[in-house]
């Protein structure tokens, strides 16, 4: 019989086939197998309100005349032991007379947490969840790492994108920037826009380039929802980010009846979140808005803004990971990545780790972590900064 590596590895592939679909829920996978080995059935979790990932496997199972009794089950995900908008996976599992149950990640959710693995052994079954090092649990919460940010944190992971050429300027002095990057790189930042729960931008380039901001260069199931940092509600209402469909979320600082007015009719929400600090008067509060998102269930907060939001979002670290495509050509003085007052020491510089470096074409992706960021022990304070140990 294949071993327990192989088996999970099958599920973190059919999870990973969720990514594009089962937002706001985690992406999960499952695969139900016998004593011997054989698959019966296996499932990833479906667009929200459909079918979880053990729900799925087990209708397969039955689909092929498959008997599941005694049968073991490999989840990515502690199995849910609650009714939110499905019933229990717990349940159908304890029906089905699954006999065993390997989970590869505690579920971050406190609604779950432990409870399903508790609920499935007081029903008789034998359940366990992998060691958090191991690998498949590991590559787990990284295909998760919105869902337990927002769990834990309750704000999603933000991840700021950029292109840029290989001396940092993001757009000329004109604020000409099409094309930096290669399409290659463009298609390859929908595909990371496809995954997110919502997409931001700042009311400086929906002005400047009037964004759609949607995934077109990649298939996706479901369009990113449209968040604008707007502080004075400047967005036109003819503006090209109102999709069909998809939600636009605004927040705004100082209030406008009429723009607002407006804005809401074109289905915008809008939300004012003025920052109450003196130095920040008249702007949004940016830490209170990711408070918002996370009660708005998103996950993934994929940034595609200027110069001047990246520096503020930067400057008060609420940025958790840094998406950069990178040309092979120099550009000269223009905006650049991130915008900020000059810095006196070298340490006062913002660090970061190497995740990746790939080549995309003649393009290079590189993708770099604030260090910590994904533990998710130290919650971050109201001011948005990372609270003292």
């Amino acid at each position: 019989m294949a071993s327990t590596f192989h088996f999970m590895q099958q599920a973190l592939q059919l999870a990973e086939q969720a990514t594009f679909l089962s937002n706001p829920n985690p992406r999960v996978g499952c695969v139900i197998v016998d004593a011997h080995g054989q698959v019966l059935g296996q499932g990833h979790t479906q667009r929200v309100g459909g079918p979880h990932a053990e729900v799925m496997a087990l209708r397969a199972a039955q689909e092929h005349g498959h008997d599941v009794r005694g049968a073991t089950a490999f989840v990515t995900l502690e199995p849910c032991s609650h009714f939110g908008r499905t019933p229990p996976c717990c349940d159908a599992l304890i029906r089905s007379g699954i006999a065993k149950v390997v989970v590869a990640q505690q579920d971050p959710n406190p609604r779950v947490a432990g409870q399903g693995i508790a609920r499935l052994q007081a029903a008789g079954i034998t359940a366990h969840v992998l060691a958090p090092d191991d690998p498949l649990a590991v590559a787990t919460r990284e295909l998760n790492i919105g869902f337990f940010s927002r769990m834990l944190r309750q704000t999603p992971w933000v991840r700021l994108k950029v292109a840029a050429s290989l001396d940092g300027t993001t757009a000329l002095h004109n604020g000409n920037s099409q094309w930096i990057t290669s399409a290659l790189a463009r298609t390859d930042g929908h595909a990371w826009r496809a995954r997110a729960s919502a997409v931001l931008t700042g009311i400086g380039t929906v002005l400047a380039d009037d964004p759609r901001l949607d995934v077109r260069l990649v298939e996706a199931p479901r369009q990113p929802h449209v968040v604008v940092v707007d502080s004075r509600l400047q967005t036109p209402p003819d503006a090209q980010l109102f999709v069909p469909g998809r939600g636009v979320f605004i927040y705004a600082a100082v209030p406008h009846a009429a723009r607002q007015a407006a804005l809401e009719a074109r289905g915008a929400t809008v939300i004012l979140l003025p920052d109450q600090r003196p130095a920040k008067a008249g702007k949004v509060d940016l830490a209170a808005m990711l408070r918002d998102l996370g009660q708005r269930e998103v996950n993934e907060l994929h940034v595609e803004a200027g110069h001047q939001l990246n520096g503020a979002l930067l400057q008060e670290g609420l940025v958790d990971e840094l998406l950069i495509y990178l040309a092979p050509k120099l550009l000269g003085p223009g905006r650049g990545m991130a915008d900020w007052a000059p810095l006196t020491e070298l340490a006062q510089g913002i660090a970061l780790e190497f995740k990746s470096a790939d080549m995309l074409g003649p393009d290079l992706r590189v993708l770099a972590r604030l260090p910590g960021r994904d533990q998710f022990e130290t919650p971050l304070r109201q001011g948005g900064t990372p609270a003292a140990p």
